[in-house]
C-alpha cells in the first residue's frame, strides 16, 4: 500500500501558500464559520452586505488554526452566486486569509462553478455525488478537473444517502472508479465524506452510525488508494445539544477513533473538543460504549449518566504528595510540571546517590525530558509548558556543571547529537529560533546557538569547530532568504555533508526546494515550526534513517521544482500602464484634507509603559507561544484554555515588574510632512507647506493582477492627492520601540538559565512596541494631525481598525520593498531620535520596533501587492535610481517570473 501511495503522490492544495497532505500530516482542520448554514453571524453579515466584517470571520478562523476555510452561500434570501464571487475576490486581496486553501461549498452547481472561476491556488469543491446519476456526476467531475480543484464526494447515490457500512463502501467504491477510470481524476484529489450521523438517538437503526463510519473509513483507506476521508464531527453528538460536557467528550472520542481508522481531515470546532486523555474515565466508558456499540443498553446508560454530569466538573487541587516519591520520580515530575522550587536540592540528592554527575543527566533527568518530548510530540503538552521544563533542566545541569568539570574522565560518555542554530546575517529576530532550540534541547540534542546577524563564514567555522551534526538557519525578513542560499552555496563549496535545516516566517517549502536545495548536495529540509523540528532532526541525524530520509526529501523537492518550473500562470496580469489606468479613483475636488497644526518631526521618548500597556493586542502573544486562539476567548478553549490562562497570568506579573522598575524604555519619533503624488506612483515630501523645496521621495508599487470589473489595481500612492489636482496633501511617518534596555534583562535570564522568562520578555517587548504604534497612531489622528479629532474607540475597536486611515510599513504586503525603510529612517532621523538602528538587511534593532507611514484619507485601505511583472520592476528601479537586479533581489517573493 505504501508503495502504491508513493506512486500516486500526495494531495496538494494551496492558497498563497501550499498545503501538502502526506501520511505524516496531522489531522487537517477545516474552518466552517464562513458558512451561512453553520454560522448565524456570518449569515447576517452577508445578508447585510457587511463584507469587511465577514472577512474578519474568515481571518479569525485562519488565526484560530483552520488550515482550510469552507465558504458556503446557500441561503434562500441571498444571491448565492454573487455573494460567493464577491467574497472570494475580497479573500484574495487579504494575504493572511488568502494563504490557506478554500473549500467552495454549495449544493448548487452554478455557485460552485462561479467560485472556481475566481479561486486562486488549488481548492476543494464540496461536494458532488451520484444522487442525480452517473451522467451528471461525470460532467461535474470533468469541470472540476478542468479548474484544477480537488473534490469531496458524498456517499449518496440514486437510491439515497448511505446509512450503513455496506452502502457507504458500495457508493464510495463506485464513485472512485468512475472518477479515476472515466474522468481521469488523480486519486489523491478525491476526498470522501461517508456521512457522520448522530448516535444515542434511541432509534435502533442508529446504533451503528459511528462504528459504521469508522469501518467505512478504514475500508476506503485500504481499498481506494490515495483517497482521503473527511466529515463534520459535530453531527455525532446531535442528541446531546445543551450538554457541552458530554458533547465535547463525544467529539474527542469519535475523532480519536476516526483518525485511528484513517480520517485525515474534517470540520471540528476546537472549542467543543476535550483532550482525549482528560475525559473522565466513567464518562469516556459511557461515550465509547455508544460510539463502539459495545452494549445493548449503551444509549440508556449514557442518557442517564449525562443528567449527572451537566456543566464543568473539573476542580483545581494543590497536591504536593509527589515530594514523598523517589528522587527519580521527583525529578521527572518537576520537569514535566515545570517546577523549579526544589530542583537544586533534588539534583544534589541524585548526584550523591549516583556518584557521577553525568549519570544524573543521562539517567533521571533525560528520562524526565523524554517524557516531556513524548507529551509535546503527541499534542498533550504545549509550548509554554515545554519551555518551563527546559528551564528546570537547565537549572539542574547548572547545579551539576562544577562537578562535571571537576571529573578527570568521563568513561563511556556517548555525546548527544549537536545542532548549530543561527539567525542569518542582517536579521535580528530570534524568538522562533530560541523556541526551536528549547524544543530540541528537551529531546536530548546539544544546541550551539550563535545568536542573530551571523555571517555565513562564522556559521561554517563554528560548525567545524563544534563538530555539529546539523545546521539550522532562521530568518524573518525577505533578504534572509538570499542569505540562506549563500550559506548553502558555501557549504557546497567547502564540501560539507551535514544536514541543513531551514526555518522562519519568510521561509517556505517551495522556496527551500527551488532556491536552496539545488545549491547543496547534502540534505536540506524546510521545518515548518518548532513542533516539527524534533522528528525532522531525528530522521536526518540517525544513521538508521538518514540515507533513506535524504533520498525521500531530495525526490520530493525535485518534484516540487519540476511542478514549479512546469506550471502555467493561472492568474493573468495587466501591463504596468494598464494597471496604472485602473488605479483607485478618488474625487479629490470634494475630498476634505485636514491641515496638521504642526509639520516636521516630534519625539516622545521614555513614554509611560503603563499607558502603552493599555493598548496591547494579546492575541499575537499567544501565537508566539504556538497557542492558537483569540484573546480572551482562548481562555475558554477546552484544549489549551488552562495553559493560556497560566501563561497570561505569568505575563501580567512580568509586565507589572517591567513597568514598576522601568526596565524597558519606550521611545518614538513621528513626523508629518507636506506631500503630493507626483507621477501616479511616487510621493514627494516637501520641507514645509510652501512646497518649494523637495526633501525626499517615497516610491510605491502597484498591484498588477487582473481584477474583476470595477475592482482597482491599488497603490499606496493612490491615497495621496496628485500635485496636478491643486490639493495640498500630507503624509505621516513614525518609528517606535519598546526594546531599549532589553539586553540587560536577557543577560540576567541567561545567567539564571531561564529561557521561559527570556522568551516572555521578548514577546512582551514586541507586544508593547505594537501597542506603542497603536497609541501613537491614535495620538496622530486625534491631536497631532487631528483629522479624526472626535473619535472615541475602545481598545478592541482599535485592534479591529475601526478608525480612519492606515499605517502600512515598508517590508509588509502593501509596500514590500525594505529599502524604503532607509528613506523613512533618514527623514525621521530615527537612530538619533530613538536609538533604533537598521541592519544591512534593513531589519530594525532592537527587534521590538515598528516603523511605517500614516495615511489619513478616509478611503485608504490595506492590501497585498501580490505578484508584479518585469515592466513595473524596471520602471520602479528607474524611479529609485537603482539597478534592476538589486530591486529584484528585494522583491523576489513578489515577482511573477523566476530569476
Amino acid at each position: 500500500m505504501a508503495e502504491t501511495l508513493n506512486k500516486i503522490g500526495y494531495l496538494k492544495l494551496s492558497g498563497l501558500e501550499p498545503l501538502i497532505i502526506t501520511p505524516d500530516t496531522n489531522f487537517v482542520n477545516i474552518g466552517e464559520r464562513t458558512n451561512v448554514t453553520g454560522s448565524r453571524k456570518f449569515l447576517r453579515l452577508i445578508k447585510e452586505e457587511k463584507y469587511d466584517e465577514a472577512l474578519a470571520v474568515a481571518l479569525d478562523q485562519v488565526q484560530g488554526g483552520a488550515q482550510i476555510i469552507d465558504i458556503n452561500m446557500d441561503e434562500g434570501m441571498i444571491d448565492g452566486e454573487k455573494a460567493m464571487v464577491q467574497f472570494l475576490n475580497l479573500v484574495a486581496s487579504e494575504p493572511e486569509i488568502a494563504r490557506v486553501p478554500v473549500m467552495i461549498d454549495s449544493s448548487k452547481w452554478h455557485i460552485i462553478e462561479a467560485g472556481l472561476k475566481c479561486l486562486q491556488g488549488k481548492g476543494i469543491v464540496n461536494s458532488i455525488s451520484l444522487k442525480a446519476g452517473e451522467e451528471e456526476f461525470i460532467w461535474q467531475a470533468k469541470r472540476i478537473l478542468r479548474y484544477g480543484a480537488a473534490v469531496i464526494v458524498m456517499a449518496f447515490d440514486e437510491k439515497g444517502q448511505a446509512d450503513t457500512y455496506e452502502r457507504r463502501i458500495e457508493i464510495c467504491e463506485r464513485s472512485y472508479h468512475i472518477l479515476v477510470e472515466k474522468v481521469k481524476f488523480q486519486p489523491q484529489d478525491i476526498i470522501f465524506d461517508p456521512n457522520i450521523f448522530p448516535v444515542a438517538t434511541g432509534i435502533e437503526e442508529h446504533r451503528k452510525n459511528a462504528i459504521d463510519f469508522f469501518r467505512a473509513t478504514k475500508w476506503i483507506k485500504e481499498n481506494l488508494p490515495g483517497a482521503h476521508v473527511s466529515g463534520g464531527v459535530s453531527n455525532v453528538s446531535f442528541s446531546f445539544r445543551g450538554n457541552n460536557l458530554v458533547r465535547e467528550a463525544m467529539h474527542s472520542a469519535f475523532l480519536y477513533h476516526a483518525i485511528k481508522h484513517g480520517m485525515d481531515m474534517g470540520i471540528v470546532n476546537p472549542s467543543m473538543l476535550e483532550v482525549y486523555d482528560e475525559i473522565p474515565k466513567d464518562l469516556l466508558e459511557h461515550v465509547e460504549d455508544v460510539l463502539l456499540d459495545r452494549r445493548d443498553d449503551a444509549t440508556e446508560r449514557l442518557l442517564d449518566f449525562a443528567q449527572k454530569v451537566k456543566g464543568d466538573v473539573k476542580k483545581q487541587v494543590v497536591d504536593d504528595a509527589w515530594r514523598k516519591d523517589s528522587v527519580e520520580k521527583r525529578l521527572s515530575h518537576a520537569l514535566v510540571k515545570g517546577i523549579v522550587e526544589y530542583i537544586e536540592e533534588d539534583t544534589e540528592e541524585a548526584r550523591v546517590k549516583y556518584e557521577r554527575p553525568l549519570t544524573v543527566i543521562e539517567g533521571p533527568l533525560m528520562d524526565g525530558m523524554n517524557v516531556v518530548g513524548d507529551l509535546f510530540g503527541s499534542g498533550k503538552m504545549f509550548l509554554p509548558q515545554v519551555v518551563k521544563s527546559a528551564r528546570v533542566m537547565k537549572k539542574a545541569v547548572a547545579h551539576l556543571l562544577p562537578y562535571l568539570e571537576a571529573e578527570k574522565s568521563q568513561n563511556g560518555q556517548g555525546g548527544a547529537a549537536k545542532i548549530l542554530l543561527a539567525t542569518v546575517k542582517g536579521d535580528v529576530h530570534d524568538i522562533g529560533k530560541n523556541i526551536v532550540s528549547i524544543v530540541l534541547a528537551c529531546n536530548n540534542y546539544e544546541i550551539v546557538d550563535l545568536g542573530v546577524m551571523v555571517p555565513a563564514e562564522k556559521i561554517l567555522e563554528a560548525a567545524i569547530e563544534n563538530e555539529v551534526d546539523a545546521i539550522g538557519l532562521s530568518g524573518l525578513i525577505t533578504p534572509s532568504l538570499d542569505e540562506m542560499v549563500h550559506v548553502a552555496k558555501e557549504m557546497e563549496r567547502q564540501n560539507f555533508q551535514m544536514p541543513l535545516l531551514i526555518g522562519g516566517a519568510t521561509t517556505s517549502r517551495i522556496h527551500t526546494a527551488v532556491k536552496i536545495d539545488p545549491n547543496y548536495s547534502g540534505p536540506v529540509v524546510h521545518v515548518l515550526d518548532a513542533s516539527r523540528s524534533v522528528p525532522v532532526a531525528g530522521e536526518l541525524i540517525s544513521p538508521k534513517t538518514r540515507q533513506d530520509y535524504q533520498v525521500k526529501i531530495k525526490d520530493e523537492y525535485q518534484k516540487l521544482r519540476e511542478d514549479h518550473a512546469g506550471r502555467t500562470k493561472i492568474k493573468s496580469y495587466l501591463a504596468f500602464n494598464e494597471a496604472k489606468e485602473n488605479k483607485f479613483q478618488i474625487d479629490w475636488a470634494s475630498s476634505p484634507i485636514a491641515k496638521p497644526p504642526k509639520l516636521g518631526n516630534q519625539t516622545f521618548n521614555e513614554y509611560s509603559l503603563k499607558e502603552i500597556s493599555g493598548y496591547i493586542d494579546w492575541t499575537p502573544f499567544f501565537q508566539t507561544w504556538m497557542l492558537k486562539g483569540k484573546y480572551p476567548a482562548i481562555f475558554e478553549d477546552k484544549v489549551i484554555g488552562e495553559e493560556a490562562k497560566g501563561l497570561f497570568d505569568d505575563a501580567q506579573l512580568m509586565l507589572e515588574d517591567i513597568i514598576a522598575n522601568e526596565s524597558l524604555i519606550a521611545n518614538s519619533v513621528i513626523g508629518i510632512y507636506a506631500a503630493n503624488n507626483i507621477n501616479g506612483e511616487d510621493v514627494e515630501i516637501y520641507k514645509d507647506d510652501t512646497r518649494q523645496e523637495v526633501i525626499t521621495n517615497f516610491h510605491f508599487l502597484r498591484q498588477q493582477g487582473k481584477k474583476g470589473k470595477g475592482i482597482p489595481n491599488l497603490s499606496l500612492a493612490d491615497f495621496i492627492a496628485p500635485k496636478s489636482s491643486g490639493k495640498q496633501d500630507y503624509l505621516g511617518a513614525f518609528a517606535v520601540t519598546a526594546g531599549i534596555g532589553i539586553e540587560v534583562l536577557l543577560e540576567q535570564y541567561k545567567k539564571d538559565h531561564d529561557d521561559y522568562k527570556g522568551i516572555m520578555v521578548k514577546a512582551l517587548a514586541d507586544r508593547l512596541a505594537e501597542a506603542f504604534a497603536e497609541l501613537m497612531h491614535e495620538k496622530i489622528r486625534t491631536e497631532l494631525w487631528g483629522f479624526a479629532s472626535t473619535e472615541n474607540f475602545s481598545n478592541e475597536e482599535l485592534i479591529k481598525e475601526k478608525y480612519q486611515g492606515i499605517r502600512p510599513a515598508p517590508g509588509y504586503p502593501a509596500c514590500p520593498d525594505h529599502t524604503e525603510k532607509q528613506i523613512l529612517f533618514n527623514l525621521l532621523e530615527v537612530e538619533k531620535n530613538t536609538g533604533i538602528s537598521l541592519t544591512e538587511s534593513y531589519a530594525m534593532y532592537p527587534a521590538a520596533a515598528v516603523s511605517g507611514f500614516y495615511f489619513a484619507h478616509p478611503e485608504s485601505r490595506y492590501f497585498g501587492l501580490g505578484k508584479i511583472e518585469k515592466d513595473q520592476v524596471e520602471d520602479y528601479a528607474a524611479r529609485k535610481n537603482m539597478p534592476v537586479s538589486k530591486i529584484e533581489k528585494w522583491l523576489a517573493p513578489n515577482l511573477s517570473y523566476d530569476l
